[in-house]
């Protein structure tokens, strides 16, 4: 798993990790249902970043960065950010947990650094798109990605230019 930055309690072990997320924006919330729907080896729980619960929760957290990027808190004290945050969910994860050990290394972390700018390239252009980072009746646009590996509903993959399926 990703190192988290520095903590006193960073050597205990990891039993459960709290997401913040932003509840404004609907990608945000749309990976957070996703999140919140896959199996889990570490419990997950979810807090609104720079909400009064996480204030409450975590009082010394820098709360108004924790709403420009993606911050994880074990219950052993330990805090990711970025990166370090999405290969963290990975881990907690039973179909994932391989991903996140490979995102940890550091060809890896290339990949997931380059990962989280798309992410936020896209949430940044969301948020233009909508004129405002909610959405006003919760029913957004996004939906969160499938549990089917892309597979469309007649349990097909889908074809390639050639005519072949994707393995």
């Amino acid at each position: 798993m990703a190192a988290p930055l520095r903590t006193p309690q960073a050597a205990r072990p990891v039993r459960g990790l709290t997401v913040l997320y932003d509840a404004n924006c609907r990608l945000c919330r749309a990976l957070r249902n996703w999140l919140s729907g896959q199996r889990q080896l570490v419990p997950l729980s979810f807090l609104p970043a720079g909400s009064a619960a996480a204030r409450r929760r975590f009082p010394g957290l820098d709360h108004d960065a924790t709403l420009v990027e993606i911050t994880v808190i074990g219950d052993g004290g330990q805090i990711f950010a970025g990166d370090a945050a999405w290969i963290a969910c990975l881990w907690a994860l039973a179909k994932h947990r391989r991903l996140a050990h490979r995102l940890s290394t550091p060809a890896g972390r290339r990949l997931a650094r380059a990962s989280v700018l798309v992410a936020a390239k896209l949430r940044a252009s969301l948020t233009e798109a909508d004129g405002e980072a909610g959405c006003a009746d919760g029913a957004c646009g996004i939906e969160a990605p499938g549990t089917d590996g892309g597979r469309r509903h007649d349990g097909r993959a889908p074809r390639l230019r050639d005519g072949t399926h994707r393995q």
